[in-house]
């Protein structure tokens, strides 16, 4: 008989091995590994994965392509170029646990070469296609939970190519107990023909982070015509509808005080069931003194046919059985069954704005906003990391346009075939801008609405070297921008003109913002601070320094007036994170020191404070030049 291994001793003998540190770590890991039940795969590598051993993604906008004409207060919207895991890994820089709604279309591994891993298509002849998809799903989709916020959701769209796999998946990162619902969507029409099963539906998976936080939505009437009835109070109740006001109950149900008699027009009076006489199992749903109430303020109904009566009460649209306004709504259904919602309105609606097929099977406009409606406010951030022909974009923006709301939406794609330049970009663009569809009729535009275009990069991920964090910060303003929705940036700042790489300042109508990406300014700026900001105006103030100090002490007689952001707690912590975000380093021991080492050299020689801004920077005086470098100086 086998012997059960003693884990704990193995994992003794790991660590007591005289191995490089990395290797000992995945040794350790393997061993820590949990059993999966369900659902089982060979992990794959991924080459956007890999790349980010020795460096980091960040965001920098083409402002080329920036739309900010939209009135002041309109939201601003966010569009990202370059591989989804990248992004969603830069992305977790600011916004972990921000994201209110994702709601994602990815590629569903038909084997149609509908699915690019390792820059390489997968088709139907790839005998690792599904476990290169669970790999590709895997990654993303630990990082999405993330970025959820504890109230956020999860939406997927799927087919019956990966759904069983999706739903283990989706399990075992989000837990079965955060499982929603399986959205059934009809995506096609039924064939009157042929001997197959036709398949007309696809999936949409919902999950959350923390379902018992979520509140789901209740979905509008829309069916207001069977609302048919008018009376005097029109105005404020809205049109009704009758409803008998008696019913058969069995059982536990049935109440003894609801069976009572009702005083007819004629004098008669009337028991529950039509009758004169009492009878068992009959109840009015009202009470007696609701009744009274009713029949006082015209929420009842006396009906005479043939000599027999009959008792209604009336349900308004706007009011309920109390006379309180109400916005009367339906719970959703995990079925969708409505003919606007199929794939090939999708694909009309985009052949409309650019009269020209750009892009396969488009998910329709009016099937993201059903599935947004669910659950988000009027103030919800909503991430889309497929985004494809930019749908959630527009139904983002067409939801802001109907109710109101200040809807925040951030995309991602790649820019295969031009795609998220000429067909993400450009649609929503015409959409914000106004454009003229198939019929020559012009659509007016959605113009309250902002909408930026950054591409991923990448910088050295050194983080032993104070440069190259420095560079990283520096790198990382376009992220806080996104994350504040403050953009506009002010050439002067108290006054005074700083070179970019010391001092960023932004200012528009969602607030102040200052980046200190060199801490050596820090006592300069404290006086300024007063000229620009105030209680009602506060300034966010992000610092870089070389550890986790946030300058506190030194921002004292401001903070009033502030609010002070640590650069180190908003950024190089998250970069040190688990693996789930980023891969390890690749650097080995001996590389990070040697790379400590050249730093403390570097820094010796760094310029002075004066120095490091521009010319047109004037010291108060020679003094104060000197103390300022004394203190920094050493």
């Amino acid at each position: 008989m086998a012997k059960k291994m003693d884990l704990g001793a193995l994992r003794q003998q790991i660590m007591e091995l005289q191995i490089d540190k990395e290797l000992k770590h995945d040794l350790l890991e393997v061993i820590n590994e949990k059993k999966h039940y369900g659902l089982v795969w060979e992990d794959s590598s991924e080459a956007a994965w890999d790349d980010m051993q020795d460096q980091l993604p960040v965001f920098v906008e083409d402002e080329s392509k920036r739309l900010d004409f939209a009135p002041e207060g309109s939201p601003n919207h966010v569009l990202i170029e370059g591989d989804n895991l990248n992004a969603l890994a830069a992305l977790t820089y600011a916004y972990a646990g921000k994201i209110d709604v994702i709601y994602i279309d990815p590629p569903y591994n038909t084997g149609n070469k509908d699915f690019i891993y390792n820059d390489s298509f997968v088709d139907k002849e790839d005998g690792y296609r599904h476990s290169k998809w669970l790999s590709f799903m895997n990654r993303r989709l630990k990082i999405a939970k993330k970025l959820l916020s504890e109230k956020g959701v999860i939406f997927i769209s799927i087919d019956d190519n990966q759904q069983a796999a999706l739903k283990l998946l989706c399990d075992e990162i989000f837990g079965e107990e955060n499982y929603f619902a399986n959205l059934l969507w009809q995506s096609t029409p039924g064939s009157n023909t042929g001997k197959d099963v036709k398949t007309v539906t696809e999936y949409i998976l919902m999950y959350s982070k923390q379902k018992t936080m979520v509140d789901i939505n209740s979905k509008p009437i829309e069916d207001k015509k069977k609302y048919k009835f008018q009376d005097k109070h029109l105005a404020h109740r809205g049109p009704y509808i009758t409803n008998k006001l008696d019913r058969r109950m069995t059982g536990s149900h049935y109440s003894e005080a609801l069976n009572y008699p009702i005083d007819m027009p004629d004098g008669t009076m009337l028991y529950p069931g039509c009758s004169s006489e009492k009878q068992e199992h009959w109840n009015w749903r009202w009470s007696k003194q609701k009744v009274e109430w009713g029949i006082a303020n015209d929420f009842i109904l006396f009906n005479e046919k043939n000599g027999k009566w009959a008792v209604y009460f009336k349900q308004y649209l706007k009011v309920d059985n109390n006379d309180t306004p109400i916005e009367r709504a339906l719970p959703y259904q995990n079925l969708i069954l409505e003919d606007a919602m199929n794939s090939a309105r999708g694909t009309k609606e985009v052949m409309d704005i650019f009269s020209e097929k750009k892009f396969d099977y488009p998910k329709p406009l009016s099937l993201i906003v059903f599935v947004l409606n669910m659950v988000s406010k009027s103030d919800s951030t909503i991430l889309d990391f497929f985004a494809g022909s930019g749908t959630t974009l527009h139904a983002t923006m067409q939801l802001n346009s109907e109710d109101g709301g200040h809807r925040r939406c951030i995309l991602v794609t790649n820019n295969e075939n031009n795609i998220c330049e000429k067909v993400t970009y450009e649609r929503n663009k015409r959409v914000i801008n106004g454009y003229t569809n198939q019929k020559g009729e012009e659509v007016p535009g959605l113009t309250h609405n902002n909408l930026r275009y950054y591409k991923t990069e990448f910088v050295p991920r050194d983080q032993s070297s104070s440069k190259s964090r420095r560079a990283l910060m520096a790198s990382l303003v376009d992220l806080l921008c996104i994350k504040n929705n403050i953009y506009q940036e002010q050439e002067t700042f108290g006054g005074k003109k700083f070179k970019k790489n010391v001092l960023r300042y932004f200012k528009d109508e969602a607030g102040l913002m200052l980046v200190v990406l060199d801490e050596r300014v820090v006592s300069i700026i404290i006086p300024m601070i007063a000229e620009v900001a105030t209680r009602q105006n506060p300034l966010k103030v992000y610092v870089y320094s070389d550890g986790a100090y946030a300058y506190e002490d030194e921002f004292h007689k401001v903070m009033p007036v502030i609010e002070l952001c640590a650069m180190p707690d908003a950024f190089l912590q998250a970069l040190e994170g688990g693996t789930d975000i980023l891969p390890k380093q690749k650097y080995s021991e001996a590389m990070m020191k040697e790379f400590q080492q050249n730093e403390a050299l570097a820094m010796q020689n760094e310029e002075v404070v004066k120095g490091t801004l521009s010319d047109d920077y004037d010291y108060v005086s020679k003094e104060k030049e000197d103390n300022v470098t004394n203190d920094i100086i050493d």
